[in-house]
């Protein structure tokens, strides 16, 4: 299982960037109710944090007056979210940034993080929306160079799993047009 894991993984896209992360232990094996409500909470995040990370182009200023007050209640939402992020987790109760690659099979992440057990969450917190962590019930499957864990995790179901792999191609296709604005 171990290579079967670390193979699925290597081969998909990951997504690798500093966030707030943290690692707790949990019981094995997982329990059917406790793992459908971990799936349908992490749905919800991350519907969440697409709706957060969605940009609209820049709207030219010839545009209509429609897609400017769009863009005039975008910048406000987006404001009130940042303030109320701030009021329920404010940076100083936040877990320090981590360098972690992840996608839809597992993650790769700092051995210090790895509690005792057989088993762990994963709390995942998007700047966008730091109240809200990407929860994700994992099973250490290989200890990496350089301080460095491979966790696989437990069965995410089509529709978490498919929204993990969007949310990596959003980061990735990001990180794509940041390399060619640098370049031009």
């Amino acid at each position: 299982m171990q290579d079967i894991a670390w193979q699925a993984f290597s081969e998909r896209v990951s997504c690798e960037g500093e966030w707030h992360v943290d690692c707790v232990a949990i019981d094995w094996p997982l329990t059917t109710a406790g793992t459908n409500q971990r799936v349908e909470r992490a749905t919800t995040v991350l519907a969440s944090i697409a709706a957060l990370e969605d940009r609209r182009a820049e709207v030219a200023d010839d545009a209509n007056p429609l897609q400017q007050e769009i863009q005039r209640l975008d910048a406000k939402l987006t404001a009130l979210v940042d303030i109320v992020n701030q009021l329920l987790v404010p940076a100083s109760a936040l877990p320090p940034r981590q360098l972690l690659r992840f996608n839809a099979v597992g993650a790769v992440l700092p051995a210090v993080l790895i509690p005792p057990g057989e088993a762990l969450l994963l709390r995942l917190r998007f700047d966008v929306c730091r109240s809200l962590p990407l929860e994700l019930a994992a099973r250490v499957e290989r200890t990496l160079d350089e301080g460095r864990v491979f966790v696989a995790f437990a069965s995410l179901g089509d529709a978490l799993g498919d929204a993990i792999e969007r949310l990596v191609f959003r980061h990735h296709r990001r990180k794509v047009a940041d390399a060619r604005q640098l370049t031009i």
